[in-house]
This record gives C-alpha cells, structure tokens and sequence, in this order.
C-alpha cells in the first residue's frame, strides 16, 4: 500500500470505534485503519474477547469504565443505554482530527476545541432508527422490549443532535448514503468498505457446494438458505457461529453442514472451491461476497442493500427478489444454467481493494485538516465527490454499471 501525497499528519489523528468485542465488517475497517496509522490511539467504549485482531492488542487501546462491567462481553448489546454515558467520559486531545467508526453510539464522544470529526458511517444506529428489529432479535422479554420501545424516540433525537458536530460524513456505500441523508438530514461521500483482495486467488476448481461465511444471528436470513438447500438437496457449508445456530441446525437437512468457527486458512480454502457463495440477508455493505469474487465465484444475493453494489447480475451473480426459500432456491437454479468466467468476477471485487480504501480515505481526511465549517466542505463532495460509488469500467463495458 502506498500512502497518498495527501496524507494527514498521522500525529494529528486519533481513531474511535463503538466497541472491540465482536470481530466483523466494521471492525476489519478499524484494523486497516490502525495499521496505517500506527501512531493513532483507538478510542471505544470496550475491548475484550479471544477473537481480537491484533491491532486491537495493545496500549494504544484507550477504553471506557464499561471494560469493567461483569459480563459486558455476553451483555453488550443489551447495555445499549449505557454507552452515551460512557463515551462522554472519554477526552480525545483538543485540536486534533477523529476518524469516527461508528454504527452505533461513538458519535457521543465530546468534541474539543479545534478538533474535527470525521465519522465512518456503517449505517445510522438500528437500535434508533429501526428498532423493530433489534427488539425481535435481541430481546425477549415482551415487558423489557415494551420498556426500550418507549426509550428509542429520546434516544434517535439524541443521535440526531449528536449527528450534528460530524464535519463530514463517510457512507460505506450508496445504500448508507441514503441512510444517513433519511435519519440526519446530510450529505456524504460513500468510501466502500477495504477488502483484502489479495488474500484470496481465482479458485481451479469448483467443488459441489455453496458456501456461507456469518455471525449466526437471526437477521442475517441464514435460515432461508437453510430452508432452501434442505428442499433443493443440495450441499450447503456454514461457516460461523452464533445465538441462532440451535435453531438453524434444528431446520437443516443432512445436505447442510455447521462447521463452526474456523481458522482464516480453512476459510480461504473453501472458498477457493465451493461452487457459489449464498448472500441471503440485507447487509449495508457486505464485504463476504466481495471475498468470493476475489477467488472467482459468483454469489447468490438477496436483491436488496449493499448487494445491490457488489453483485453485478449475471456476471458475478444472481438475485432472488424475495425473502423466502423458494426465490432463493430459484436464483440457485438460475445460477447452475449460466456460464461464469472467474476472472471477470474477480477483476469486479479488485474495485474494492484495500490500497483503494486508503487512498480515497487520506485524501478526504487530508481535505477537512485543511478546510473549514463543515457545510462547506459538504456541499463541495456532492458536487465533486472523491469516490461517488459508480463502478470503474472494466475492459470497456464489461461489467456494466452496478
């Protein structure tokens, strides 16, 4: 990777994220972060966990009273309203710049004099803004989940007012951007999401079955994958872990197989050789199937979300329109009647390289260091964005446009 002529001073830089517990998409963007700037401490509210990258393993680490919560690691979710609290207590140094993570709560972190704030957007928190869902995920109890419902108004003004000290709002795809104009009323530039392209090869051989690399939570839609494999009999390797799993291997059929987690090489190497890997879920961006590419398969993908950014239909993938298992099991079918060429499926994920994300990151970094009020720079990145999400064009026309 190279660094851009528009670097910011990396003195000048402090990283923040929600929290350093579960290891995903967004915290793969923190880690790539922390190794470009070395220097910059990582504020957040927790970190803890076997399964840390190891940019997270260090002193740099600067952490709220919430690390020494019993059972925060299980009950994090749950806790959700304490992390204002927390994040306020944090004091980043004044005059600095803060690259801002967040899908959730880092956004609380006070603003000092001088300083400027980036902020990373996943998506605007889903607690606020969409809480049916995380009500029916992530709490039982119907008298508790009555109890949150009434909190959540407080809670999505006070993420509004919170919205407003963030100079300049990143979008890690157009589905966010559109996100973020809905719930705060801002503009933003869409950066996508670093993806270790290089990790993965063009696989030589396709084996028999389709693959699904997850966190096994109820809303990601594993169970329509399920559903669908079971029925068609045809063979489907998981890949992860999680609070959904009892049920999922409750539904499956012997065509289905858990293996759990799994060490980084096992997963390069199936997915080097399933046949396709299987999206079913809506993702705000979704960095797996962008993996996929990477070793040239196609990817069966739920029409909706980050998908919509990643998949080129019938040239890296496929789309079922509906989220049941019969349109799954139709895109499936869909799927093994088409030819696919590996390598344009992999020139498609390369648009998302790591070495790209860094790029676009610096400069924009680079230009609110030196710029002022935070209107100003917005109205400048509608008009003339860095990076405005369109696909780079491939051999021409090739791939189409996403």
């Amino acid at each position: 990777m190279h660094a851009s002529a528009l670097s910011p001073d990396p003195s000048d830089l402090v990283l923040v994220h929600d929290f350093l517990i579960q290891m995903g998409g967004a915290e793969k963007v923190v880690e790539v972060m922390a190794e470009a700037y070395p220097a910059a401490p990582i504020y957040t509210s927790a970190t803890m966990g076997p399964n840390l990258f190891p940019a997270f393993r260090s002193n740099r680490v600067v952490n709220t009273w919430m690390q020494r919560l019993p059972g925060m690691q299980k009950l994090h979710k749950k806790l959700f309203f304490l992390y204002p609290l927390a994040f306020r207590t944090l004091r980043a140094p004044a005059g600095k710049l803060a690259w801002i993570s967040s899908n959730s709560f880092s956004k609380w972190l006070p603003k000092p004099r001088g300083a400027r704030f980036v902020c990373y957007c996943h998506t605007p928190p889903r607690y606020f803004w969409n809480p049916d869902e995380y009500l029916e995920n992530e709490i039982a109890n119907p008298l508790l989940r009555r109890f949150v419902r009434m909190l959540m108004p407080l809670f999505r003004a006070s993420d509004l007012r919170q919205s407003r000290k963030i100079d300049l709002f990143i979008a890690n795809s157009q589905n966010v951007r559109r996100r973020i104009r809905e719930c705060y009323g801002r503009n933003s530039v869409v950066v996508y999401p670093p993806v270790d392209v290089e990790r993965f090869q063009v696989g030589e051989r396709s084996d028999d079955f389709y693959l699904i690399v997850s966190r096994l939570v109820a809303y990601k839609r594993i169970d329509l994958a399920v559903q669908a494999f079971t029925a068609l009999g045809k063979r489907l390797v998981i890949i992860g872990d999680g609070p959904d799993r009892a049920r999922l291997e409750a539904m499956a059929g012997p065509t289905v197989e858990f293996l759990g987690r799994a060490a980084d090489e096992v997963v390069t190497e199936k997915m080097a050789t399933c046949r396709a890997y299987v999206f079913p879920g809506s993702e705000d961006f979704g960095i797996v199937p962008v993996e996929a590419q990477a070793c040239g398969k196609p990817v069966v993908a739920f029409r909706d979300g980050g998908a919509l950014e990643t998949v080129v239909e019938g040239k890296t993938g496929v789309f079922f329109d509906h989220a049941d298992a019969d349109s799954l099991a139709g895109a499936v079918r869909e799927l093994e009647s088409r030819e696919w060429d590996p390598r344009r499926i992999r020139r498609n994920a390369e648009r998302f390289s790591t070495e790209r994300f860094l790029d676009e990151t610096r400069n924009l970094l680079a230009r609110v260091a030196e710029s002022t009020p935070s209107s100003v720079l917005e109205e400048r990145y509608e008009r003339k964005p860095i990076h405005t999400a369109e696909p780079r064009a491939v051999e021409g026309s090739e791939l189409g446009r996403v």
